[in-house]
């Protein structure tokens, strides 16, 4: 990751969830935010990522047609360019483990951590998931508990958004 080149910053408004700020890098995405200011916005951006950002919309034109499509229930799978360099090796397993899981289905922490070859790893899992810089394109929804139940979710309204998505994906809950 080039930490001198900017981020670039857009808005999704409007949209079932509420408005979205989207972030992408020259690599591709890197964040999807509720926060509901731009300068909350661009802290957490300099916290996380200690570059500079650049307000540029039509760098993520394409990313903000993809979501409000996925949103709008008629798009199931993302075809953007994700920069999966602005995680942790752990994380990056874990979520393109996430990104892998079919729309209207669900894996549990446990699953994931066994794929990874860590069987023992679900909370580490659960942590990684909790972290993901791009919940909705990252399915992080999609992870639930062994017990079957939702468990966790930083974006928007917490677990009643997991829940939502998860059922107009027609996911089957318990």
């Amino acid at each position: 990751m080039d930490l001198k080149s900017p981020l670039y910053i857009g808005e999704l408004e409007d949209t079932p969830l509420g408005n979205l700020w989207l972030a992408a890098s020259d690599l591709g995405l890197v964040s999807v935010d509720w926060s509901e200011l731009l300068i909350e916005f661009e802290g957490y951006l300099a916290r996380r990522f200690k570059r500079p950002v650049e307000l540029s919309r039509g760098k993520l034109k394409d990313a903000a047609l993809e979501l409000r499509e996925y949103l709008g229930g008629k798009r199931r799978a993302f075809s953007l360019r994700i920069d999966w360099s602005v995680m942790r090796p752990f994380q990056q397993e874990a979520l393109k483990l996430t990104f892998a899981i079919p729309y209207g289905e669900t894996r549990t922490y446990g699953e994931i951590a066994r794929q990874i070859g860590r069987p023992r790893a679900a909370r580490a899992v659960g942590r990684a998931e909790a972290t993901n810089p791009m919940p909705l394109v990252i399915p992080c929804h999609r992870v639930i508990g062994a017990d079957g139940k939702l468990h966790g979710y930083g974006g928007g309204e917490g677990l009643k958004t997991k829940e939502w998505l998860l059922k107009m994906e027609g996911a089957v809950m318990i």
